[in-house]
């Protein structure tokens, strides 16, 4: 009788997938790519904890244990870099994660649909520009000589003295708040969608009850879209060791490299661009490095959540 359950289950499994076919046949490129570019490359992850030669091959290469990871540690570069991504990441986070969500509240409490509309369509476009273009933008607006700010402010006698791309200050600054202005608007569409599942008939009570708006925004609205932002920000402490690298090697130059000089960057320049060879191994660690302290930084953070609120990815 079990045999036969177990037939009927099986029987009927492959039935669903059989009714639900077009869907299953969306999953084949998304699971291929993922395959390839996610689970592929864990093969070549071991040659963190070997000498790696190409002309060896990973598995004829020496292995060294974590001989990599120790030279890392002890390097000069270890502070800088990590010290540097914890900031930037910070920063962001501190900055870039509070903003989208005050956007979408008070975007939601707009009454006109063309406003709003007309605001949504402004806010997302940012996103779209690609990396290499936002940083051009940036130094053709605030360049110290020809910028567009340089030269509005002489048109009125006012002196410009910052040099946006120098100091570790100005680099950081500039860094942050231009991401937090390309990607408010695009970071805001899941708090948008969650406030759209607010059942109107609680704003409407409130309304009777004589609740302001700001008032209906905090005990309402606010609650309402919790769950959405503890994923959301499990998810961005999940990268917090994850500055882009393109934005940050664009942005650099030999005055702001005490702030500017991430894991990203590290990894690339001494994996493929060192001048006294290339040092796969040892970038490979530290990039390695960069992942474990992401995977502990996710967990940690989602287990804080499910002890606070109930609420977590798992």
């Amino acid at each position: 009788m079990q045999g036969a359950g177990m037939a009927k289950h099986r029987k009927s499994y492959f039935r669903r997938i059989a009714e639900n076919r077009q869907m299953y046949l969306f999953l084949i490129l998304p699971l291929i790519w993922l395959i390839i570019f996610k689970y592929g490359p864990m093969y070549g992850a071991q040659i963190a904890f070997k000498l790696y030669v190409p002309k060896e091959g990973i598995w004829g290469s020496k292995f060294v244990g974590l001989a990599n990871f120790d030279q890392f540690f002890k390097s000069l570069y270890f502070s800088r870099t990590v010290g540097n991504t914890l900031i930037l990441s910070a920063y962001s986070i501190a900055v870039g994660f509070p903003i989208p969500i005050i956007f979408a509240l008070l975007l939601n409490v707009v009454r006109s649909r063309k406003w709003k509309g007309w605001v949504e369509n402004v806010t997302y476009m940012p996103h779209f520009i690609s990396t290499v273009v936002m940083v051009g933008i940036m130094m053709r607006v605030f360049d110290f000589y020809t910028g567009v700010v340089h030269n509005m402010l002489a048109v009125f006698g006012i002196p410009f003295n910052l040099h946006a791309f120098t100091g570790d200050a100005n680099f950081r600054n500039l860094y942050i708040w231009s991401g937090v202005w390309q990607g408010t608007g695009w970071s805001s569409i899941i708090y948008m969608a969650a406030l759209s599942a607010v059942d109107p008939e609680l704003h409407e009570a409130a309304i009777v009850d004589g609740a302001t708006r700001l008032r209906r925004i905090w005990n309402i609205d606010l609650p309402s879209i919790i769950p959405t932002i503890t994923i959301t920000l499990i998810l961005r402490s999940g990268s917090i060791m994850n500055i882009g690298f393109d934005k940050v090697f664009l942005m650099q130059n030999d005055t702001n490299i005490n702030a500017s000089e991430v894991i990203s960057t590290y990894v690339y320049k001494v994996g493929l661009t060192a001048e006294k060879g290339m040092q796969l191994s040892y970038s490979t660690a530290v990039n390695m490095f960069n992942s474990i302290v992401n995977l502990i930084t996710i967990s940690l953070v989602n287990y804080i959540s499910n002890r606070v609120n109930g609420s977590g990815m798992w």
